[in-house]
């Protein structure tokens, strides 16, 4: 009974060191998300949003700087990307040479243990003057695409399809007001074409120009993140709509 015992045991702890290993090979998930990058040529703000089924979406793909730009990382995602794309811009390369370069670059060197290709990365730079450029790699999970407009780019993988940048860069264009209204304005019609094919989770803006924040040497319009949230565009709305009544609605 007892060697019985002992057999069951270690065929258990077997199967789970297998099944460790396994699970260790396989590539973690990809952090599917839609976001638009913005600029206001009128105030000379720039700046983006993001919403997405991952938990705290905004603690890695939104990258900005006053007088410099913004970026957004995602997909495959390779955080590095936001600060490099920073970087560069700052040296005076415009957005698709930064792009090139930076998805040149890349080492793909995996996560770990486990392969990250870069071939899946999405990614889009803007700068401070509303210039942009966009990438989508041939293995990000489908739908994956972007679309650029007036001062706009959108961009997202594992949507329902591509009506769904479509829509965000013609929300954009077309709604009046500050920039939070607009990018606001742009998620939303995202998720009403169909969004992230699993769902909501979380969602994001960054908003940035030189000292356009509320205290002293703040370069931070706006930075606002629904870390988890069954409804995360709808708080997200509650969250511009009241920093607008506050300090942007006409009196």
């Amino acid at each position: 009974m007892i060697k019985r015992l002992g057999a069951c045991v270690a065929l258990a702890v077997l199967i789970g060191s297998v099944t460790a290993v396994s699970r260790a090979q396989q590539p973690p998930q990809p952090v599917a998300t839609f976001s638009i990058l913005g600029f206001d040529p009128a105030t000379g703000e720039v700046g983006g949003a993001v919403q997405s089924r991952v938990f705290s979406v905004g603690n890695g793909v939104l990258w900005g700087e006053a007088e410099v730009g913004m970026v957004a990382t995602q997909a495959i995602v390779d955080v590095s990307y936001g600060p490099k794309g920073l970087a560069l811009l700052k040296k005076g390369l415009a957005p698709d040479a930064i792009v090139k370069s930076i998805w040149e670059a890349d080492p793909d060197p995996g996560l770990g243990s486990t392969p990250w290709p870069k071939a899946g990365r999405q990614f889009a730079v803007m700068d401070a003057k509303g210039n942009y450029a966009a990438f989508t790699g041939e293995k990000a999970t489908p739908w994956a695409g972007h679309k650029g407009g007036k001062f706009c780019t959108a961009q997202g993988n594992i949507l329902a399809g591509d009506a769904v940048v479509t829509g965000m860069v013609e929300a954009f264009e077309k709604t009046t007001g500050h920039l939070s209204q607009r990018l606001m304005a742009a998620l939303e019609a995202g998720q009403v074409a169909g969004g992230d094919k699993r769902g909501m989770q979380s969602a994001a803006m960054l908003i940035v120009k030189k000292n356009g924040g509320v205290w002293l040497n703040n370069d931070v319009v706006l930075r606002l993140q629904v870390d988890e949230s069954a409804e995360p565009i709808k708080e997200l709305r509650r969250l511009v709509d009241y920093n607008y009544e506050r300090r942007f609605k006409p009196r």
